[in-house]
């Protein structure tokens, strides 16, 4: 048996390969970013050739840093942003437009003719999720409505979608020479299109969004062999094995593999899942209906979702757009150089506000200034704005509970924040708990798999991996906990009924 196994992580700013020994700690990392496009207000893409390139090149950067090869790697997993859409031709392997990221609000007009017969919930009850611009299922319709060309080819059966997982595995396995067509269940699962009960394609929703189901993936469990990467790759004949969204991979690298374990991922976006075993629970608190995991012929374990579009990337905005800072490293200091937030409140409604409001008319705030607020007070409330958003996801996850979290499992880039975790565990009034291994992302595509080719054995040989490197826990008096929250819901408000007809 080869001793290692190699995750693809083909994340929104950028993919990477890490390779994992037996005891899930990092070998080697290769990583490239990708250019992120933004055509026009609240239209965001990427480029899938520039995806699939690079995803090749750091491959070959891991293995070239941990001087392997294919004979040492026993799988291969991969892990991706969940909601991001591709479209291509399976003739040529040429994508017929961009990459519609799941930031992405350009097709408001479409989710409100979908809800015009039922309302944003008409197809909750089947596939947990609310009608938004989110999901993967109204980007394949704009694609469908709006490249010249792509209904003729879709209705022909020239045409498949894929989320990034996909496109990866597809072009992994030999592409227009035999890729391999399909996606797991918890990518299934955000696309509006998957039934929460069956694991099967819905044909009527696919109806209502007029998709051709011949367009989409055969959905598999999230840990077994899809299939072997082609003779072109680097990691020809090693068997893929496990495909796992980005946040359920990360649930899954936390090893919060049971009923009430959670965890927090910071990362572009900020997502909270909560087990909730084999039961499927709708939430009544603005929360999301998802998939956890599917381990091969096992029963499928269902998940409670807090999703925030923006909290990392509003300090790359910082950094890109504003030229406030040039590292996110430096906020930290920036952050503790003032003693509060100077009266500041950054909403970053960029993309609408998800869980627990789902607001697509919102859009970003900065509240609150006085002639006294300056940069690190800007940047400090930056940070503050994850933590107050998780908050309230926190409090929706607890409401659909009935179980309050104890203590919060983070990880993600992030958490290397100080200031940001003891402010995290301020408001929420509960400890947060990093692990060792920071990339549960990564590491929890591999652990799929290593179970599916038996590199690792069960779920406890798992668990004995998962070590706490450090602990914050809350110092802050209830009365101030209290008044900054009022503040931030009062913030939050000021977001509502921007867009309208002649507002993007």
């Amino acid at each position: 048996m080869a001793n290692y196994i190699l995750a693809i992580d083909q994340g929104t700013t950028s993919s990477r390969a890490i390779i994992f020994d037996k005891s899930g700690s990092i070998i080697s990392t290769g990583q490239l970013e990708h250019e992120q496009i933004f055509p026009k207000a609240g239209w965001v893409e990427h480029n899938p050739k520039e995806i699939w390139d690079n995803t090749r090149e750091a491959i070959g950067q891991a293995l070239s840093k941990a001087n392997l090869t294919r004979h040492d790697i026993e799988a291969v997993g991969i892990t991706n942003q969940r909601e991001t859409a591709v479209v291509w031709d399976k003739t040529t392997g040429e994508a017929i437009y961009n990459a519609i990221v799941w930031q992405d609000t350009r097709t408001q007009s479409i989710v409100d003719r979908l809800a015009a017969d039922g309302g944003v919930e008409r197809f909750k009850p089947q596939v947990g999720l609310p009608l938004a611009t989110y999901f993967s299922g109204t980007k394949i319709v704009w694609i469908l409505e709006n490249v010249e060309g792509a209904r003729a080819k879709a209705d022909s059966g020239d045409l498949i979608f894929g989320t990034t997982d996909t496109w990866v595995l597809w072009n992994l396995t030999g592409g227009v020479e035999g890729g391999v067509h399909v996606t797991d269940v918890t990518n299934a699962s955000r696309t509006m299109f998957m039934d929460l009960e069956t694991l099967q394609w819905d044909d009527d929703i696919l109806a209502a969004f007029d998709v051709p189901k011949s367009m989409l993936p055969e959905i598999k469990s999230s840990s077994e062999v899809y299939g072997v990467a082609s003779p072109q790759s680097l990691l020809r004949d090693t068997p893929i094995a496990g495909i796992l969204g980005d946040q359920q991979a990360a649930t899954f690298g936390q090893a919060a593999f049971d009923q009430g374990e959670a965890k927090n991922t910071y990362g572009t976006g900020n997502f909270l899942i909560f087990n909730t075993d084999t039961e499927i629970v709708h939430s009544k608190n603005g929360l999301l209906t998802t998939l956890g995991y599917k381990l091969g012929d096992a029963p499928a374990h269902y998940a409670l979702e807090g999703s925030i579009a923006v909290t990392g990337s509003l300090i790359q905005w910082l950094r890109d757009n504003l030229g406030i800072i040039t590292n996110a490293s430096e906020t930290e200091a920036l952050a503790t150089s003032v003693d509060d937030n100077g009266g500041a409140y950054f909403v970053p409604a960029f993309s609408g506000l998800f869980a627990p409001y789902w607001r697509s008319d919102a859009r970003g705030a900065l509240v609150g200034l006085t002639r006294y607020v300056n940069k690190a007070h800007i940047v400090r409330a930056a940070l503050e704005a994850t933590a107050y958003q998780t908050r309230e996801v926190l409090d929706a996850v607890n409401a659909d509970s009935g179980v309050p979290l104890t203590e919060l499992k983070v990880d993600g880039g992030m958490i290397a924040n100080n200031f940001l975790m003891q402010f995290q565990a301020d408001i929420l009034g509960v400890p947060v708990v990093r692990p060792v291994v920071a990339e549960t992302t990564a590491l929890g595509a591999a652990y799929a798999a290593g179970l599916a080719v038996g590199f690792w054995s069960d779920l406890d040989d798992l668990r004995k991996n998962w070590q706490e490197d450090s602990r914050w826990t809350p110092n802050m008096d209830d009365a101030e906990r209290e008044r900054l929250l009022r503040n931030w819901k009062k913030a939050v408000t000021k977001t509502f009924d921007w867009v309208d007809d002649d507002v993007n």
